[in-house]
């Protein structure tokens, strides 16, 4: 997995890349000029790197979430290369927002409000996730946050477990996604109209 958010705000000038969800007080840290390695201390895997002085190999917008292309993971792939770091970035370009269906939705046993659901979100890919909407239902339509997504606040989306079942993504709400909706839609998630394709991207 590949996330990435450019920071030219309360950082100057900072891209951040992360590929791996570890604790900061598990993790260690080699810079080379103008990059840092970031590591995770028990096993020495690289879960991140932070490149200063990013606009030397990029160009960004705006500081926020960042939709890396082949052509910006291969200068990325360069500028480490040539600081000395033997690692290779792998870009990831598809959505993190999607359309998904809802195929199946059962009661999470031994909880009273979590729901856990195969969703099928792009390409045919059906993901196990658990949500706690108590709107949730089979045959729905629902915008799902994969894992890599970037939520409006900033929280990024990683697989994990709820209740040791495990969790890939999410189902979001409107109130989540940062969407101006009708207060009839505002509690629980978003529920799509059924026309929308399942897999298409949903602009966020």
């Amino acid at each position: 997995m590949l996330v990435a958010s450019y920071n030219n705000q309360a950082f100057d000038d900072l891209l951040v890349i992360q590929l791996k969800n570890t604790a900061v007080d598990n993790q260690s840290f080699e810079r080379k000029d103008d990059i840092t390695r970031i590591t995770d201390e028990k096993t020495n895997e690289t879960v991140g790197f932070n490149f200063f002085k990013a606009s030397d190999y990029l160009s960004f917008e705006k500081s926020g979430p960042v939709d890396l292309s082949e052509e910006d993971v291969f200068h990325l792939n360069k500028a480490l290369e040539t600081v000395g770091f033997e690692d290779k970035l792998i870009a990831d370009t598809r959505p993190k927002f999607v359309v998904g269906y809802v195929q199946e939705c059962e009661p999470m046993e031994d909880s009273d409000h979590l729901f856990v659901t195969q969703t099928e979100v792009d390409n045919g890919e059906v993901l196990q996730i658990v949500c706690g909407a108590d709107n949730v239902a089979k045959g729905q339509k629902v915008v799902v946050a994969k894992p890599g997504a970037i939520m409006p606040d900033g929280m990024v989306i990683w697989p994990g477990e709820l209740r040791g079942t495990e969790s890939i993504g999410m189902i979001s709400s409107a109130k989540e996604l940062n969407l101006d909706v009708p207060a009839e839609k505002e509690k629980g998630i978003l529920v799509l109209d059924d026309e929308l394709e399942v897999g298409s991207q949903f602009e966020v």
